[in-house]
């Protein structure tokens, strides 16, 4: 019972941290989620464990259908198209490594992901301060902007 008490404390903790934390970090533990869960069902089907193969996968590709439906098409179409369409090809490889028990296209999804995880840890730390105060003068504009509209009765 204590345990299951502990995992429930745990999730809501999380669950609270990443409500309020910068989407830089999320992202990033987004990232590394979606790399240990690609390795570990790798290792898994090797093992031939298609329980843990099916959960890892499962994971892997909850992780990738949120970052594809965060993307943001009004800040740069080109990127976002491109980031879309490496997280559907990575989706369609980790399906296929789930019908075919190969660990092959778990490569191909990890060698795609390694360029774009390494580059977003590479940002710099001004650069990111930078993008947080800009979201945070957006989202005091849009704040501001809604309240109005509640003022005048329309929303």
């Amino acid at each position: 019972m204590y345990g299951r008490n502990l995992k429930a404390y745990q999730k809501t903790n999380v669950t609270a941290e990443i409500s309020v934390a910068d989407p830089y970090y999320v992202t990033k533990l987004l990232y590394q989620g979606l790399f240990e869960r690609l390795a570990q069902a790798k290792g898994a089907i090797e093992r031939g464990d298609l329980a843990l193969k099916s959960k890892k996968l499962s994971s892997a590709t909850a992780i990738l259908e949120i970052l594809r439906s965060t993307l943001d098409f009004s800040k740069s179409q080109t990127i976002a198209q491109s980031l879309f369409d490496l997280y559907s090809y990575m989706i369609d490889q980790v399906a296929d490594a789930s019908i075919s028990l190969i660990t092959q296209p778990l490569d191909n999804a990890l060698r795609a992901l390694m360029p774009i995880k390494k580059a977003w840890d590479s940002i710099p730390v001004e650069a990111q301060r930078e993008a947080s105060a800009m979201r945070t003068q957006e989202q005091l504009d849009i704040d501001l902007s809604h309240d109005a509209h509640m003022a005048h009765g329309a929303i």
